[in-house]
C-alpha cells in the first residue's frame, strides 16, 4: 500500500520541545524542538519513507470550540517565546523535506488532519473505488503526540502512530489495536471522552464518570445519543447520568473533529515530497545539526565490499 503521512505538527513540536535539550543554532536561535522533529523525519525517511506527506498546524487565533465553550483549553499557560519561534521555524523544516504545510484560522491541526484523511481514505464499502482523487491502495498514517485522532481510525486504511516515550518509541493503532487498548471502537472514542472528559483540553465530561463506567455504558448503549434515549429505563443510571445530558452533549461537540475544513486540498500527487537530499543537507548545515548531517553522510557513503579471499597457500606434504 502507498502511504500518506499526516503530521500533527504542533503536537510533535511540543513533545520535542520538552524531550530535547535546549539546543541553539549557530546564530543563537532556539532549535531543540526543530532538531527533534528533524530526527523523527530523517528516521522515517530512512526506514519507511511515505509516498505523500502533509504537516498540519494550529493557529494562534481563538478556535470555533472556544466560541462554544470559553473555558476550552483555558487552563494551559501561554507558550514560551522559545517554543513559538520554533513553531514558526518548523514550516521551513517541513519545506526542506518537501512536505506541504496547512493551517486555517479558527480550526485546529486535528481538524485539518480529519479533513485530509476524509478526502483521501479508502471507502469501507467500496475499497476498489478511488475517492476524490485518492487511491485504492492508500494507507493514511497520522503521526501525532496525543490520541485525539483515534476517532479517525478505520481498519488498516487510516491508522494513528503515536509516541509512548520521548520521540523515538511509537505505537501504531489500527481498529484492532484501539479496541484492545480501550474496549471500544474508534468511532466511539468521542462518546467515551464525552462521558469521561479530557483534562488536557479542560473538557469536563459527566461528573463522577470515569473510564471504567464510561466503558460499561458504551458497551451497553453504544453511544451517548442512545444512552440518553434510554436513560429512563434504568433508575440508577437515570439518577446518576440523567441530570448531565447537556454537559455530555457539549463535551461530545468539543471532541468531534471537523472533517470538512475549507483549506483547498490539492490532488494527492501534489503531496509527494521531493527526493533531493541536498536541500535537507543545506538546511541542517544552516541549523548546525552536525549529528543529523553525519547520519545523512553515513547513509550516502558506499558500503565497503567484502574482500574476496584468494586461494589459500597450502603447503603440500613432502612425504
Amino acid at each position: 500500500m502507498k502511504k500518506l503521512l499526516l503530521i500533527d505538527a504542533n503536537s510533535i513540536i511540543h513533545r520535542s520541545f520538552h524531550a530535547i535539550p535546549p539546543f541553539t543554532t549557530p546564530d543563537g536561535k532556539p532549535s531543540g524542538a526543530i532538531y527533534g522533529i528533524a530526527s523523527i523525519l530523517l528516521k522515517l525517511w530512512r526506514e519507511d519513507r511515505p509516498d505523500y506527506a502533509a504537516a498540519l498546524f494550529d493557529r494562534p487565533e481563538p478556535t470555533f470550540r472556544e466560541e462554544k465553550y470559553a473555558a476550552y483549553k483555558a487552563q494551559r499557560p501561554p507558550a514560551p517565546d522559545e517554543l513559538i519561534q520554533q513553531i514558526v521555524e518548523a514550516h521551513k523544516l517541513f519545506e526542506a523535506f518537501g512536505i506541504k504545510t496547512f493551517e486555517k484560522p479558527t480550526f485546529e491541526a486535528d481538524d485539518l488532519i480529519a479533513t485530509l484523511a476524509e478526502k483521501f481514505k479508502i471507502k469501507k464499502d467500496d475499497a476498489d473505488a478511488a475517492r476524490d482523487g485518492g487511491e485504492n491502495d492508500l494507507q493514511v498514517v497520522i503521526l501525532t503526540g496525543d490520541r485525539d485522532t483515534l476517532q479517525l481510525v478505520e481498519d488498516d486504511h487510516v491508522v494513528v502512530q503515536t509516541f509512548n516515550k520521548g520521540v523515538s518509541d511509537t505505537t501504531i493503532y489500527n481498529e484492532k489495536a484501539v479496541f484492545e487498548k480501550y474496549g471500544i471502537m474508534p468511532a466511539q472514542m468521542v462518546d467515551w471522552k464525552a462521558l469521561v472528559g479530557d483534562p488536557s483540553d479542560n473538557i469536563k465530561g459527566v461528573p463522577g464518570v470515569g473510564p471504567k463506567t464510561a466503558l460499561e455504558l458504551l458497551q451497553k448503549f453504544g453511544s451517548v445519543e442512545e444512552l440518553f434515549a434510554h436513560v429512563g429505563d434504568d433508575e440508577k443510571i437515570a439518577k446518576r447520568i440523567g441530570p448531565y445530558r447537556a454537559e455530555a452533549e457539549l463535551s461530545r461537540e468539543l471532541v468531534v473533529l471537523e472533517r470538512n475544513v475549507p483549506i483547498g486540498i490539492p490532488p494527492l500527487e501534489a503531496l509527494a515530497p521531493h527526493n533531493d537530499i541536498r536541500i535537507i543537507e543545506e538546511y541542517f548545515i544552516t541549523m548546525g545539526f552536525a549529528t543529523l548531517l553525519k547520519r545523512i553522510y553515513e547513509e550516502k557513503a558506499p558500503k565497503p565490499k567484502p574482500k574476496k579471499e584468494g586461494p589459500k597457500n597450502i603447503q603440500k606434504p613432502l612425504f
